[in-house]
């Protein structure tokens, strides 16, 4: 398991993360749903090494559809990042979130996760409760050779999709939906 990550499950934030995708999901070329019906499904939290950098990986339903949208939380602007929104946190400030599979931090991370076969962070409240998870997330680890270079994500998550062959490492969050259990794919390592 890959840390703790600490969340402010009490803090109002302004606006919420739900209103920023809802802005910005229909100005991605990947997405085809209504936003007026995006919801977070689930998510998990992978932790910075260093801890100035939130990695917050949302799964959004709008619809049937389902849609992976990891975000990072900074406190300051990234020069080189695509700037999802900006809130205000009642705890911590004001929160630039960016679509984190342009943020290295998060990128570094999964492609970790997926080499050590690691898995999500548990998630804990300021006085170091834990919170309870709904969905998990797993790194395979690495297979055969080429080691991969290139590190990709899945945006649209399609229940019946099959591991490209050319994957040597996959991250997999499995959960459910109300179609039942299911595990799909997020990342993959080539």
């Amino acid at each position: 398991m890959s840390g703790a990550a600490e969340v402010h499950p009490n803090a109002t934030l302004t606006p919420t993360k739900i209103e920023l995708l809802q802005r910005w999901l229909p100005t991605q070329d990947w997405f085809r749903g209504d936003a007026e019906r995006v919801r977070q499904a689930t998510r998990f939290r992978l932790v910075d090494p260093d801890g100035a950098v939130g990695l917050d990986a949302i799964i959004a339903a709008a619809g049937e559809a389902a849609y992976f949208v990891p975000l990072t939380w900074r406190d300051a602007p990234l020069e080189g990042a695509t700037l999802v929104g900006t809130l205000e946190h009642s705890e911590l400030g004001t929160r630039y979130g960016y679509d984190a599979t342009t943020d290295p931090v998060f990128r570094t991370e999964v492609e970790r996760v997926i080499r050590e076969a690691d898995s999500h962070s548990e998630i804990h409240d300021q006085a170091g409760n834990a919170l309870p998870l709904d969905s998990t997330a797993s790194g395979s680890g690495v297979v055969g050779e080429p080691a991969g270079e290139i590190l990709d994500f899945v945006r649209v998550l399609d229940r019946a999709a099959d591991v490209p062959i050319d994957a040597v490492g996959t991250l997999t969050v499995a959960w459910t939906d109300d179609e039942g259990p299911r595990s799909d794919v997020v990342a993959l390592l080539r």
